[in-house]
């Protein structure tokens, strides 16, 4: 096909969205190299990332591009091409997130190298979606949401808490000064648990280079903050499995997921290979399916709107850190972050995807208390808002 047939049929694919080609909206998508079109008509998502990373194309706008994209329901459409197809078929008849497999996206994204991480992030470290309530800065809004997170937990002096996928442990960090627990969190990549300890040091939280599944012992809360991602469908029930057996009878568990409208089984080709190998979001239908038998759901908040601004902060931060990071990693590689992280926002500004935060219980556990949680010491938190509050 040649390059002015393809050009008409991107021009007709892009246009229930408003986007036009080379148009003056800050929206609209500006073409460097005329041989994008046919690459993209042949390799869908995954070629439209890659010639991105490639400077065949940009917009000045480019979360707005793709919350346009979305809103109009024509995303989907650029992965279904064959490879795309098989992907999904490869997805739905083998487990993609073994033990084994589990470490692939640690050393393809998590290990990338903590100055990068220290300079995207806030002080917090934490790389999951903030709350934004009340918050002037992503600083403020990451303190809030771990906030948030000990006050669904109910968490008390000398409690025991394990994390599932601890990060560079901000978490734990927040738990163990703000509420007097003691915690083990558990990670596959190396260089944040390296970190973590460091970050953690003189607190009761030990951090471990260990899978969720090999967890050993019981605790009064356990915890994940942004690896259901990561889990699977093939081992949710697993995953639920683990958590029941390290929770005590009276404990709460607790999960923080992005979480997909409809139910999927793999990962958009693009993220499949360059930003989360293996991941793929689950459904609250899947959720809820492998909960039964194992947990009560007592409460599901739908935070979502809150992840649109915290990936601008980062992407604010990325862009004003680059000048310091760009002889280690490369135009190319800031050219990915910057897909990444924008089209994200989008997606969350779409409405596409949700970040769903469960309070479990076990069956036949006494509900929760819904009052104020109050922190060690009697002083109430800044925040007075319901424990199990729904917004």
């Amino acid at each position: 096909m040649n390059n002015e047939r393809a050009k008409d049929i991107i021009r007709g694919f892009l246009s229930p969205a408003g986007i036009a080609i080379n148009g003056n909206k800050p929206w609209d998508i500006q073409v460097r190299n005329d041989a994008f079109y046919s690459r993209l008509l042949a390799g869908g998502s995954l070629a439209a990332g890659e010639s991105y990373m490639d400077g065949w194309w940009d917009v000045d706008k480019l979360d707005e591009f793709f919350c346009r994209l979305l809103k109009a329901n024509l995303y989907d459409k650029l992965a279904l091409n064959l490879p795309a197809k098989l992907a999904a078929l490869y997805a739905r008849l083998v487990n993609r997130q073994t033990v084994r497999r589990a470490h692939k996206v640690a050393e393809t994204h998590y290990n990338l190298g903590n100055d990068f991480y220290r300079a995207m992030l806030g002080k917090r470290m934490t790389y999951t979606c903030a709350y934004w309530k009340n918050a002037r800065n992503l600083d403020d809004a990451e303190e809030a949401k771990l906030e948030l997170v000990c006050r669904k937990l109910q968490l008390k002096p000398g409690m025991s808490v394990v994390e599932f996928g601890c990060g560079w442990g901000s978490f734990a960090k927040y738990a163990a000064e703000n509420y007097g627990v003691k915690v083990l969190g558990v990670n596959i990549a190396e260089e944040q648990v390296k970190l973590g300890r460091e970050l953690c040091r003189g607190l009761p939280v030990e951090l471990r280079v260990q899978d969720y599944r090999e967890v050993q012992g019981q605790f009064d809360r356990v915890v994940s903050i942004g690896i259901m991602e990561h889990v699977g469908p093939k081992n949710y029930v697993t995953y639920m499995k683990e958590a029941a057996r390290c929770l005590r009878d009276d404990g709460i568990a607790f999960i923080h997921t992005i979480c997909q409208n409809t139910t999927d089984y793999h990962c958009d080709p693009w993220f499949d290979r360059y930003i989360f190998p293996n991941a793929v979001t689950p459904s609250m239908q899947l959720l809820s399916a492998a909960m039964e038998g194992h947990f009560v759901m007592e409460d599901c908040h739908n935070i979502g709107p809150h992840y649109d601004p915290t990936l601008i902060a980062w992407y604010d931060n990325l862009t004003r850190a680059w000048p310091t990071l760009k002889d280690k990693y490369g135009e190319r590689f800031y050219r990915m972050m910057k897909y990444y992280l924008l089209s994200s926002a989008g997606c969350f500004r779409s409405r596409s995807s949700q970040v769903v935060q469960i309070v479990m219980t076990k069956p036949g556990k006494v509900q929760p208390d819904c009052r104020m949680n109050v922190r060690p010491g009697g002083q109430k938190p800044a925040r007075e808002e319901p424990v199990l509050e729904r917004r």
